[in-house]
This record gives C-alpha cells, sequence and structure tokens, in this order.
C-alpha cells in the first residue's frame, strides 16, 4: 500500500541541553553582564546567556530568525536583541528581562533587519537602528513598550547608517555613524522628535564601523575601514584629531572600547588586538588572533576582558599581562556532517572547511582540531572499533586519522575524481564505502586496495549506509535514485534529489529523504515504496537518522528544524527550533540518550532524546 500520511500538528518542544558555536560575525555580539558572572551572545536564533565559571548555558528564544544584534541595559536589567527577516518583512526587537530569562516586550517597526541597539544610561529608552533596507532610527520607551519617535538614519547625500550608541550620561543624546556620516542626536520627549547635529570632519570621508563614547561624554571615537580612529568633541561636532597617521590598522577598525584608565582597546579585521593611548593613539602592546575581532566586552572596571572574533572564537584577556586565553571555539562555516562513535555518547565529531573536530559531549569542549588548509571535509565516519576516523575530502582523497593524537595514519589518493562526497565503515573495520561513484576499498596496515567501483550513479552521492552484516550497501544520490549494493542490484527510483538514507535496524525497510521535502519507506526486497510522509512544509530535508531499536528517527533540513518521528505511527513527536542556518545533518547515539544536530551556520546543538532506548 502506499499511502501518503500527513504528520499530526501535536509535538511537545525538544529540550536543547548545549550549544557549540558563536556568531562571530555579529558586531559587539559578545557581552558580559554587569553581574560580572554571565557572558551573553547570539548564535543563531538564539541568544545565550553563559556562565563564566561554569559554564552553564541558558538559551532565550524568540526570534524568528538569525539575531543580528545585542544590546545589555547598564545596571543589567534588560537585554535587547534584533533580528534579520526576509526582504521587507518586520524584524523584530526583543527586550529580555534578564533575572526572569523571558520576553519583557517585543518591538515590530524596522523591515528587513535590524543593525544595531543601544540602551539610555538610566534604562528609560532604547534606541534602534535598522537595516540598510530600512534606513530609520527609532526611540523606544521602555516603561510603556512603545516607540516614542523615529527619523531617517541620515541626510540623503550620505551613505548608509552603521551603528548607533548612546552617551554615557544623558538619557536625551545618542550618536549614529556609518558610511560618510556621523551625528549627535538629541532627543526632545515633549515634542516626540529627534534632532541630529551633523559631525564636521573636514575632507576625512570615512566608514565608520564602531564608536565608543568617552566616560564624561566630551568625545567620541570612530573606528573606520580606513584603518584610522577620529575622535570627536561631542558638544560641538567638530573633528579633534584622527590617528594612527603613519602605521594603519590592517583591514579597518572593526571594535573599540575605552578602559577607565583612559587607554582604548581595539580591535581589526586582520586580527590584530592592541592596547593604545587615547591621546596620541600609540600602541603599547599587541596580540595576534585569528580572523578579525568583532567584538570586545569588559568584565567589571576592565581588569579583565573577552574578545570575539569572526572564526567563531571568544578569548580571555587580564589587563595586567595582556595574554589571550582561548576559552570557547566553533566552526565559522557550514558543518558539513557528524559522526558519533559506537557504543558511546561521551565524543562526537564534526567536519567543515578545512577541519575535523573532536568534542566531548557534555563538558562541550574541543578535545581535537585536524587541520588540512584550503580543502574542505564533506563525510567522515568512525570505524566500529574506535580506533581511527575516516574522512571524505573535496580534493578527491580518503584520509584516515587516529582519535585521539589526529595522526594521519592513511592517505588514499584520487579516490574520487571529482571529490569525495560521502564515506562510511564497514562494521568488520576492515573495508571502507566512499561515495563520488560508489567504490569499496580494503585497508591493511600501511596500504589499501580497490575492491570494485560502481558507476551507476549519474550525480554526487549524498549518502551511503552499510548493512550490519556488511554484505549490503545501499547508496543515495542527486541523481535521484537510491541503489542497494550486492543485493541482486535491486534500485530504488523516485523523481526527487536524494539527500540522505537509512536501514531500519532490522533492515527489511530503508528510508529516504531529499527535495521532495517527503520521507519515504521502501522494501529492501524489491525497491517498491510501502509509505511516504510530508516531512517538511518548506526546504530540502538534509538529515534523517533512526534509532537503534528503530522506533524513532530523526530529521532536519532547510526549514531549520529537528523532528523526532514515531517511525510506526509516522507522526512528529518532538519539535526543536534553535537552528539559525539549514540543518546539514544530525545523529543519535546507539543508547538514544542525546542527539546532535549541525547547521550551515556552524552550530553544532545537543538536544535530549526525548524517548528512552528499548532495553
Amino acid at each position: 500500500l502506499f499511502s501518503t500520511v500527513m504528520a499530526q500538528e501535536i509535538h511537545s518542544s525538544l529540550e536543547l541541553e548545549s550549544v557549540i558555536g558563536f556568531n562571530g560575525h555579529v558586531v559587539s555580539g559578545l557581552r558580559v553582564h554587569p553581574d560580572k558572572k554571565h557572558l551573553i551572545y547570539p548564535l543563531g536564533w538564539t541568544v545565550i546567556v553563559k556562565g563564566i565559571k561554569d559554564g552553564k548555558q541558558e538559551f532565550l528564544h524568540g526570534h524568528t530568525h538569525n539575531v543580528s544584534c545585542i544590546a545589555l541595559s547598564k545596571n543589567g536589567q534588560f537585554i535587547a536583541s534584533g533580528q534579520v527577516n526576509f526582504m521587507r518583512f518586520k524584524a523584530d526587537v526583543i527586550i529580555w528581562d534578564f533575572e526572569q530569562r523571558s520576553i519583557y516586550a517585543q518591538l515590530s517597526l524596522h523591515k528587513t533587519k535590524v543593525e544595531a541597539l543601544s540602551f539610555s544610561p538610566n534604562n528609560k529608552y532604547l534606541v534602534s537602528l535598522g537595516g540598510v533596507d530600512d534606513g530609520s532610527i527609532v526611540v523606544w520607551n521602555i516603561e510603556t513598550k512603545q516607540a516614542i519617535c523615529g527619523s531617517p538614519a541620515t541626510a540623503h547625500t550620505a551613505g548608509h547608517c552603521l551603528t548607533v550608541k548612546y552617551s554615557n550620561n544623558n538619557d536625551h543624546i545618542f550618536v549614529s555613524a556609518g558610511s560618510g556620516t556621523l551625528r549627535v542626536w538629541e532627543l526632545d520627549v515633549s515634542n516626540r522628535k529627534i534632532r541630529p547635529l551633523e559631525c564636521q570632519t573636514g575632507k576625512l570621508k570615512r566608514v565608520v564601523k564602531c564608536i565608543e563614547v568617552a566616560e564624561d561624554d566630551k568625545f567620541i571615537l570612530c573606528g573606520t575601514t580606513s584603518g584610522d580612529i577620529m575622535k570627536v568633541i561631542m558638544k560641538t561636532g567638530l573633528l579633534s584629531e584622527c590617528g594612527p597617521v603613519k602605521t594603519k590598522y590592517s583591514l579597518g577598525v572593526t571594535a573599540l572600547k575605552l578602559l577607565k584608565s583612559g587607554l582604548l582597546l581595539v580591535g581589526s579585521g586582520s586580527g590584530a588586538f592592541t592596547l593604545c593611548s587615547s591621546a596620541n593613539f600609540k600602541i603599547l602592546k599587541t596580540v595576534e588572533l585569528e580572523k578579525g575581532v568583532t567584538s570586545i566586552a569588559l568584565r567589571g572596571e576592565g581588569q579583565q576582558f573577552f574578545v570575539g572574533t569572526e572564526s567563531a572564537q571568544i578569548y580571555r584577556f587580564s589587563y595586567e599581562d595582556f595574554k589571550e586565553e582561548l576559552i570557547s571555539t566553533g566552526h565559522n562555516c557550514a558543518v558539513k556532517d557528524v559522526a558519533i562513535p559506537y557504543g558511546t555518547s561521551e565524543l562526537f565529531a564534526t567536519c567543515s572547511q578545512e577541519d575535523i573536530r573532536v568534542w566531548h559531549t557534555d563538558k562541550p569542549k574541543e578535545l581535537l582540531r585536524i587541520t588540512i588548509p584550503n580543502m574542505t571535509c564533506n563525510s567522515i565516519d568512525f570505524m566500529n572499533d574506535g580506533h581511527s576516523i575516516i574522512s571524505g575530502w573535496n580534493d578527491g582523497k580518503i584520509r584516515v586519522f587516529a582519535p585521539v593524537s589526529g595522526k594521519l595514519m592513511l592517505t588514499i589518493y584520487n579516490a574520487h575524481q571529482m571529490g569525495v562526497t560521502a564515506i562510511a565503515g564497514a562494521k568488520d573495520c576492515k573495508r571502507i564505502v566512499s561515495g563520488g561513484g560508489v567504490r569499496v576499498w580494503e585497508l591493511n596496515l600501511n596500504s589499501h586496495q580497490m575492491l570494485g567501483s560502481m558507476k551507476e550513479h549519474k550525480d554526487i552521492i549524498t549518502s551511503i549506509k552499510i548493512k550490519n552484516d556488511d554484505k549490503e550497501c545501499v547508496s543515495a544520490s542527486s541523481d535521484g535514485t537510491c541503489i542497494i549494493w550486492d543485493l541482486d542490484l535491486q534500485t530504488v527510483i523516485a523523481n526527487t534529489f536524494f539527500q540522505t538514507v537509512c536501514y531500519h535496524p532490522e533492515e527489511y525497510q530503508i528510508l529516504t529523504c531529499g527535495t521532495d521535502r517527503k520521507v519515504t519507506y521502501w522494501h529492501v526486497y524489491d525497491g517498491s515504496p510501502i509509505r511516504e510522509l510530508e516531512g517538511s512544509q518548506s526546504g530540502t530535508i538534509n538529515g534523517l537518522h533512526i534509532t537503534q531499536d528503530g522506533k524513532y528517527f530523526v530529521t532536519g533540513g532547510d526549514d531549520k528544524l529537528v523532528k523526532v518521528w514515531d517511525y510506526m505511527e509516522g507522526v512528529v513527536t518532538h519539535i526543536g527550533t534553535a537552528h539559525g542556518g539549514s540543518i546539514t545533518s544530525l545523529k543519535i547515539c546507539n543508547n538514544s540518550r542525546i542527539l546532535v544536530s549541525t547547521s550551515a551556520d556552524g552550530a553544532i546543538m545537543r538536544w535530549k532524546f526525548p524517548h528512552a532506548a528499548s532495553s
């Protein structure tokens, strides 16, 4: 019987246990709460509150798209976060009550993107800046949760506004800056107006990426894409000085923070992080970090500070020795695959552009990083004995690594001409099946040989799974076919680009999913379809995995939702919403304790699997 079954809408929420990742592309996205105990930063649709000492994570869910900016009130009572949205749709600002970890207000006026946010010094007002497609500045009354007034952010002759910052002492003064624009605004609450004072920078034409206001509000410091810093008198709007004159910051000044001592912390687009004088911009100390600096957050008076970079890494510094300590790592680009070793849920591995990383599940902490420069790892798997990690790369090589040391144990050159797109290890730990065409390899101590090559597929192999007895495997391809090998060459054909395939543990059925948004059950025996489920309302399903007992399976794809399904009933039991990018891969550990999902924005999420494993 071939039936189309619509998934029921009754389901619970998946419990998110921990997140690995940090969106380092959000300017000033990393913040330290005034209580000095918590870090606050965005990842995907989520705002994460993380304990500095114990590393405990809490999650603020409410956004419907990627978080684009974050602000903290001076007393720490409120967090504000803005998001991006589809073109011409409204992008919300959410004000969170920090103590309750709940939504205090949801403000909706800007379209497409909220570029920047800033609280007034006495927490009366919040100023928000819309993105390029919006171009407006709005001032909100926090108590009434209403907009007071708004205005276009720049004059018609100027470029786009990129950042906004409140003064440190006056609830009615704030600064905005961007491409060829620098304005000091005054809020007139009684007349519901904001009036700008254009700052005069003379012949200097600059694009300002970040601003810092002096503690006494006497001057503004502006970091520019040209690699220098402008100092502007706040009261008059006149340029006081600009420097450094000789050695500018490579790839522009991307982050600024003034210390109580009058010294200035500067982050650049090249990863240079410096301590310099705010008077003449002379560099006193410098450190080179991995990729561009986007956030500098002070803890207390600035004896300790945290730095976030585009490489999704967070560093901790102490003022005394000015040495970096790497405290958090993550992928800064799409995670291609995830693998959990057989018989344990303590570790898992992920791969993306240039590297494979092994993580401790409970911490969650990076244990090992294997880097191959300028290459992309498409697929990984652990051998069943746990003695090696097998990986497929876009340069056509299969590389086998030791999981503890990361040492390269074996390389299979020219395994596939167009790159290795899928890989799976046999249960006997002596053979590998790889995709790019389907090829079977035998591994010996220091050598290898190809046992077979099957060329029936006409396009990229997206997934390979091997049967428990090692006598059969199934491959899924973008050419619209699934082929079961070694069993009378039964071929499953459907009009879809298959993304992934799975054997049911009892191995009489296989599951497939792909661009048609359907999850399909097939007979292994004759390749006939049994059942079809509507797997997603929008977008391709990219990931699929089934529990060891075969009672449940999970899916994820372009709709950014992690779904847990009942295999027999064909209905969704739980949904997880936290990913900000398309889900690329999912795996359930052997004992059904945890579920790990990865996405195109570099996020790795660990969920508590809601159904206990059958004994």
